[in-house]
């Protein structure tokens, strides 16, 4: 109690939020990025692949300045461990989307499936839901209520994606496609349900720095 007191009197590096709220924009501009991918021709995909890369290089340097960051700060928002798993969680749900081209071009897999289109849809709410969120981190006991709902939405999207990823693996094995077809289509939807499962990863986390702050 005492430490929160002091912790609250003192001057804090609020920067911490602005780049968290750039990092979900950049959630958004993947997820769509990764979607016109999907939705290219074979002529038209290589220029939507290096989008799709620049949102990726884009948003590592935000990733890199948040880190440079929190290690020159005095006083955080909250608990220095929690704003570096937050800046983990936003960067690895891009990094994952960025490979999904390069995993589909080694298997030789040239279209995506509604399994894959149904991640990217849900993908895109999750993103949604992820810029509502990152600017409430600003005031926190204020929007404590709003947090816990945004957090849940979050988790509900993320066992849709399990849902998903249960009955399209299910389908793959019935349909025996042929070996090197069954591995790509496989890791392209285990690698699309991990990004639905880092963006719940965040809301887990802004979860519990709630309870802490509230």
């Amino acid at each position: 109690m005492l430490l929160r007191a002091f912790r609250s009197l003192m001057p804090k590096e609020e920067r911490f939020v602005d780049q968290f709220v750039e990092q979900a924009r950049h959630i958004v501009a993947a997820a769509a990025a990764l979607e016109a991918v999907m939705d290219a021709s074979p002529d038209e995909r290589p220029q939507r692949i290096a989008a799709l890369k620049k949102v990726e290089k884009d948003a590592d340097h935000i990733a890199k300045e948040a880190g440079r960051d929190l290690h020159r700060a005095f006083i955080t928002p909250f608990d220095r461990s929690d704003i570096l798993s937050l800046i983990n969680a936003l960067d690895d749900a891009i990094d994952l989307m960025d490979e999904v081209p390069r995993h589909a071009g080694l298997y030789g897999v040239v279209s995506f499936d509604d399994p894959m289109r149904r991640f990217v849809a849900l993908i895109r709410q999750q993103a949604g839901v992820l810029v509502e969120l990152m600017p409430l981190l600003g005031s926190i006991a204020r929007n404590a209520d709003r947090i816990g709902q945004l957090c849940g939405r979050l988790s509900d999207l993320e066992d849709e994606a399990d849902d998903i990823l249960r009955n399209a693996l299910q389908a793959l094995i019935a349909e025996r496609p042929d070996m090197i077809a069954f591995l790509g289509r496989r890791e392209l939807y285990e690698m699309l349900e991990a990004v639905t499962d880092r963006c719940d990863d965040v809301g887990d986390l802004v979860a519990g720095i709630t309870l802490d702050q509230v």
